[in-house]
């Protein structure tokens, strides 16, 4: 058995190999970058070593530094996770070459499924179904458009060393082919470095189906059953599940055969997955089921077929890569349950999905209730040099049914600021109704489109407990008291007013209170402070988060900007509404104010705003400075009230 193992990746995978090292007695080494000095699985590791600065191209991605550390701090083998260098033969071989264990297929293998026309050429050979379309040599625009012509609208163009949803694109009609290849050529070439193409038929209602295999080093062959990834996003996987909805026996038994006809073909050794296209038109049929490409590595889902057959993917590859037999052979091997994994994302559905990169200030996970891999902790970063994934939730149920509840509760207590994720947009995919009900297809969210992107702007709930937190603040009370007085005041039927360090309002007169939400301006009337609270109250570094589990938080602030009026707390902090930078400080400490008066002007996403006085006083405890960059929710200074 290996006793020590480098892990040339970062992030949760590495911190999901390092656990089960550890608990199989291995000494682990992790490799970092100038960004992940302080990242997790680092911390984790029994030994770390630097590789280079934060871009991946000059750190994970340079073999070089990677064997070096392995020699340096006498590893015998690297696991390479996925992505990164995972697939790339030249770094397999360089591996071996070096004296040391390669956990992962051959070199061979991965050359022999690294060119998706290769690789089908030798699936026919080997009897698995694949997909009508054109594989030639001839990349000509006339060859291609004629092959196009043949085979039938819509197509689809697919680099051939493609991945990852780059280099493809779906053509409808003749008329938008040779635009669509041009640009399919271009972000090949960009992404892979090689322009071929190859053309496929476009598959009516197509749903994503992969088999888990595994190999050993004494030509055994087992599959681990199937995983279900159509729920996609630009062809990026969103949700996976094991087993596939819809599958019965017969078909489960063809599309695992050929799995394996699959892996046998290339003397596949170690995990890998068989991806296939469906047509789900029809339910699922084994006649209508077409192998698209291999994934030589372990996939980010892998997960869900642990959870379904009681395996450890990642203790199977130690094993085998030490030249072990399978643990378990085929007839040894069952379904039990359902799993389903959501992939959570520092991304801005509201935005475009665009990434949202930064300090994670607060970062609450539900690992209560599910399966929790993460490489990121509260206090640390999302870098913006890398996959901006979080964590990947996974749930286990009896059936699909609890599997998909037990997911979606976890989405919705999910709670991150203030990076944005896309735990809302999860939440929403999972209540969707086609996909409750199974009627999957890969273009499920393109169809859907904005109902499942939680809208931008804070819900009434969070605009009326943000106010009511301020209130209850200008108040002396602590705003996180607000919920916690409320619940019990519901459930005990007392007046929630007395729990509240004396502090009441009169019900009966009407107060506007005037707050920024993520910097946005609100004012919402409050009227009855002690009506039913739909929202969670946190504090957060002198902050208030709050949220209608749905996965969404808000930072809310007083208003104190111009036009911000009532809004202004009783102890006369001035808070930054917003991260920005200090372009003019227009006071000083110990100078007198009058209500109204602007105090500094914070530049922020591009616009100035200006902060007031409340009202008439003395500046004290100034903490601002022209050109200061200042974050969310800081204490720029202090108004003391005249009289004071």
């Amino acid at each position: 058995m290996i006793q020590s193992l480098l892990i040339a990746n970062r992030g949760e995978i590495a911190c999901r190999i390092i656990r089960t090292a550890r608990q199989m007695g291995i000494r682990t080494v992790a490799v970092y970058s100038d960004a992940d000095a302080k990242a997790l699985h680092v911390r984790q590791a029994d030994e770390a070593v630097h590789i280079g600065p934060s871009p991946a191209r000059e750190s994970y991605l340079v073999g070089d530094k990677i064997i070096a550390a392995a020699k340096a701090t006498s590893a015998e083998a690297i696991h390479p996770g996925y992505g990164f260098l995972s697939e790339n033969a030249d770094f397999a071989q360089a591996v071996i070459d070096a004296g040391l264990v390669w956990v992962g297929p051959s070199p061979d293998s991965i050359r022999a499924m690294g060119l998706k026309d290769a690789a089908k050429e030798r699936m026919i050979a080997a009897g698995v179904p694949v997909t009508p379309g054109y594989l030639g040599e001839d990349q000509s625009v006339a060859r291609l458009s004629a092959e196009a012509d043949s085979i039938g609208y819509p197509v689809l163009i697919k680099a051939v060393a493609g991945g990852g949803g780059k280099g493809m694109r779906k053509v409808d009609s003749a008329a938008d082919f040779a635009d669509a290849l041009l640009s399919c050529q271009r972000e090949a070439a960009s992404s892979f470095g090689n322009d071929q193409v190859l053309l496929e038929k476009w598959i009516t209602n197509p749903r994503h189906i992969e088999v888990q295999v595994f190999g050993d080093t004494h030509g055994n062959v087992v599959h681990l059953f199937e995983r279900d990834c159509s729920l996609q996003r630009r062809h990026q996987k969103v949700i996976e599940e094991a087993p596939a909805p819809g599958m019965d026996e017969a078909t489960r038994e063809a599309i695992c055969a050929a799995a394996v006809r699959a892996a046998k073909a290339v003397d596949y050794v170690g995990a890998g997955t068989i991806e296939f296209i469906a047509d789900g038109s029809e339910g699922l049929r084994a006649d209508r089921i077409w192998f698209m490409e291999m994934n030589t590595r372990l996939q980010v889902e892998h997960p869900v077929t642990e959870e379904i057959t009681g395996v450890d993917l990642v203790e199977w590859q130690l094993r085998v890569s030490s030249g072990e037999v399978l643990p378990k052979r085929q007839d040894e091997l069952s379904i039990n349950g359902w799993a389903m994994e959501a992939r959570l994302y520092a991304e801005d559905p509201a935005k475009g999905f665009l990434p949202s990169v930064g300090r994670l200030d607060h970062l609450m996970l539900p690992e209560h209730v599910l399966r929790v891999e993460t490489g990121v902790e509260e206090g640390g970063e999302v870098s913006p040099f890398y996959d901006p994934m979080i964590a990947k939730l996974v749930a286990r149920g009896e059936d699909r049914d609890e599997a998909i509840s037990a997911l979606h509760y976890g989405c919705t207590i999910t709670a991150v600021w203030p990076v944005k994720t896309n735990a809302g947009f999860l939440a929403a995919c999972l209540n969707d109704e086609r996909f409750r009900s199974a009627n999957l297809d890969t273009g499920l969210i393109a169809e859907r489109g904005d109902a499942l992107v939680p809208v931008a702007s804070a819900p009434d709930a969070v605009v009326r407990a943000g106010a009511m937190a301020i209130v209850v603040a200008a108040g002396g009370c602590d705003p996180y008291q607000v919920g916690h007085s409320l619940e019990g005041a519901h459930e005990s039927g007392r007046d929630p007013g007395t729990g509240l360090f004396g502090f009441r309002l009169n019900a009966a007169t009407q107060r506007n209170v005037h707050l920024r939400i993520d910097g946005e301006p609100y004012m919402t009337a409050i009227e009855d402070p002690w009506g039913e609270l739909a929202a969670w109250i946190e504090v957060s570094g002198g902050t208030i988060l709050s949220g209608v589990n749905d996965g969404r938080v808000f930072a809310i602030t007083p208003d104190r900007t111009e036009g911000g009026g009532a809004g202004a707390a009783s102890d006369g902090a001035i808070i930054s509404p917003m991260p920005g930078r200090i372009i003019a400080l227009l006071v000083a400490e110990g100078e007198a104010v009058t209500k109204g008066q602007k105090l500094l002007t914070l530049e922020a996403m591009k616009m100035e705003h200006s902060l007031v006085a409340p009202y008439d006083g003395t500046v004290a405890d100034l903490n601002a400075s022209e050109g200061g960059q200042v974050s969310e929710g800081a204490v720029l200074a202090r108004i003391e009230p005249v009289g004071e």
